[in-house]
């Protein structure tokens, strides 16, 4: 299982990948604001660990088994984006919180969140029930 910095590489080279078609060591460094350096001792171990092929001056492509682990870390953090967002945080501090706790938490923790949020999609009236506590508790304190 990769590390929670390997998985924040894997996340931001399967998206480039699906927005660009490519993902070059200087966008990733660019999109996780690192040194171009840092960007390839660590595309160097995730070759190695055979999460993507990477050949200098080449560029770089994900394996089965890197599209597959970074494909589920963007449903992760957009399951993750999706709950907040759902449950009234603030807008402005999402992204912040998600990247915070998103290691933090097993596959299973995240299925029950899939739970909770397929929950409250499927019928509006949940999510009206939900506010209204929100806004009561919110007059309380």
């Amino acid at each position: 299982m990769p590390t929670p910095s390997m998985e924040d590489y894997l996340e931001r080279i399967y998206l480039l990948i699906e927005e660009k078609g490519y993902a070059r060591v200087s966008d990733i460094a660019e999109a996780l604001e690192v040194h171009p350096s840092s960007v390839t001792k660590m595309v160097q171990k995730l070759d190695k660990s055979d999460y993507l092929v990477y050949e200098r001056y080449r560029g770089l492509i994900l394996t089965a088994k890197g599209k597959k682990i970074g494909k589920r870390l963007v449903y992760r953090h957009e399951l993750l984006e999706d709950f907040l967002k759902l449950i009234g945080v603030n807008e402005q501090v999402i992204y912040q919180d998600v990247e915070g706790i998103e290691h933090h938490l097993s596959w299973d923790a995240i299925d029950r969140i899939g739970d909770l949020v397929q929950f409250f999609q499927e019928d509006k009236e949940r999510l009206v029930q939900l506010q209204e506590i929100q806004k009561k508790n919110e007059e309380v304190n």
